[in-house]
């Protein structure tokens, strides 16, 4: 009998370094997270070590000393490459190689990594191609030895090897090149954005920490069919689907890029125009997993990307999501910035109903409150009424149909 082989790929082996430089806690939250990303990218996580400095050794990272710690303890345990939990210059990639002679990458690479897997539409493939080569392109020194030192692996999915080795000439062509497609991308959804405005249908921007459960809930109410998975950025491509209220109002739910602490900035720039979604929106939803430990940093650096992106002065409402996990008393979930505070399992389909109700009352608060009778000629408005804001009562009399309504203030002139 002929024998079969197992091509499956071999994790690669990794030992996981930070600096700490002010809160010991968080840095290991922060570490705890480098180690979800590498399993997420392929990886197994060996050992985590951290250093205490008053700032970031501008040359190695970390200090003579750690270093000399690091290489012996990769030795012993046979890794083939530690991953540093900031992004590192070329100076620090190529000082690191040196003296440790591992593969070396950073908390960005690992992340670039995991966007070029997950990204699956052209516009995301483009995005993230533009993220990584802007992000080699001033790293080729120290990246080239590096990443080829054990041929493929974490950190060389996307544009590949072959793309690094030509000279930063072609590359720099090649990001003007998707820079283009990118602004083209971005027209286009301005294009899409204003013509949705002509019909003012309410919007609502799903936003939160990554695996907080948005395409889960997006799934849930719309079906979305959007890949949805127990790990870090399971779905990277914006999706927009309409829902129907049970007042019979139309809105429209906009999944987003899940957020992450250290979400490196050539990643923003190049998913402005998804992330921006949040800013247009009339409305943000924000998902948060109430099971997780770090919960209250997650939420911290919801606000501050939020904020970044200029998605402020909104009305927001929080959904503590998979409570059917969290142990806990739940007067400990608190979100003092939302204007409404929802608890419930979306994958249970608990408090489903409670979240509709806030979006109702938003939308309400929103809308102008209208008592009219409409004539018998003009009853097709009741259908405009129906479609854009929420028909509270119609009574057919003889001068035509009296009607309570709250409509947006772009049709009330209509109507």
């Amino acid at each position: 009998m002929e024998k079969l082989y197992d091509m499956k790929e071999e994790p690669e082996k990794l030992i996981l370094v930070g600096v700490c430089t002010g809160d010991e806690e968080e840095t290991y939250e922060s570490l705890d997270e480098l180690e979800e990303l590498v399993e997420t990218a392929g990886g197994i996580t060996l050992a985590k070590v951290v250093q205490n400095r008053e700032k970031i050794h501008n040359v190695t990272y970390v200090g003579k000393g750690k270093m000399d710690e690091i290489r012996e303890l990769a030795e012993n345990m046979e890794a083939i490459g530690i991953v540093c939990d900031d992004e590192l210059s070329p100076v620090q990639i190529k000082n690191l190689e040196d003296a440790l002679n591992v593969k070396i990458m950073d908390r960005t690479l690992v992340i670039l990594d995991i966007f070029a897997k997950r990204a699956k539409t052209s516009e995301g493939k483009i995005q993230v191609e533009l993220a990584q080569l802007k992000y080699r392109s001033s790293r080729l020194v120290g990246l080239r030895s590096s990443l080829s030192r054990l041929g493929g692996g974490i950190g060389t999915r996307g544009p590949g090897e072959k793309k690094l080795e030509i000279d930063r000439r072609l590359i720099n062509d090649r990001i003007a090149a998707l820079r283009k497609e990118v602004n083209e991308l971005e027209s286009q959804r301005d294009f899409a954005r204003n013509q949705r405005s002509k019909n003012p249908i309410f919007t609502i921007a799903i936003v939160g920490y990554t695996n907080a459960g948005k395409s889960t809930l997006l799934n849930t109410l719309t079906d979305a069919n959007v890949l949805s998975e127990d790990k870090l950025f399971a779905t990277l491509d914006p999706v927009t689907r309409s829902y129907k209220l049970d007042s019979g109002q139309e809105v429209l739910f906009t999944d987003t890029v899940g957020f992450i602490r250290k979400l490196p900035h050539n990643l923003i720039d190049a998913f402005k125009s998804t992330l921006e979604e949040a800013k247009y929106a009339d409305v943000i939803l924000h998902v948060a997993d109430s099971s997780n430990p770090h919960l209250d940093t997650h939420i911290d650096i919801v606000y501050k990307t939020l904020k970044d992106l200029g998605a402020v002065d909104k009305p927001v409402i929080t959904l503590f999501n998979k409570m059917d996990k969290f142990t806990g008393d739940k007067s400990v979930l608190k979100d003092e910035k939302a204007d409404y505070v929802i608890y419930g399992s979306v994958r249970n389909e608990e408090g489903l109903d409670e979240l509709e109700d806030a979006i109702e009352d938003v939308i309400n608060k929103q809308n102008v409150y209208v008592e009219k009778v409409i004539s018998y000629a003009d009853a097709g408005k009741i259908q405009l009424i129906r479609k854009y804001g929420q028909l509270l009562s119609e009574e057919y009399v003889a001068e035509g149909i009296e009607i309570k309504a709250y409509v947006p203030n772009e049709i009330f002139g209509r109507i």
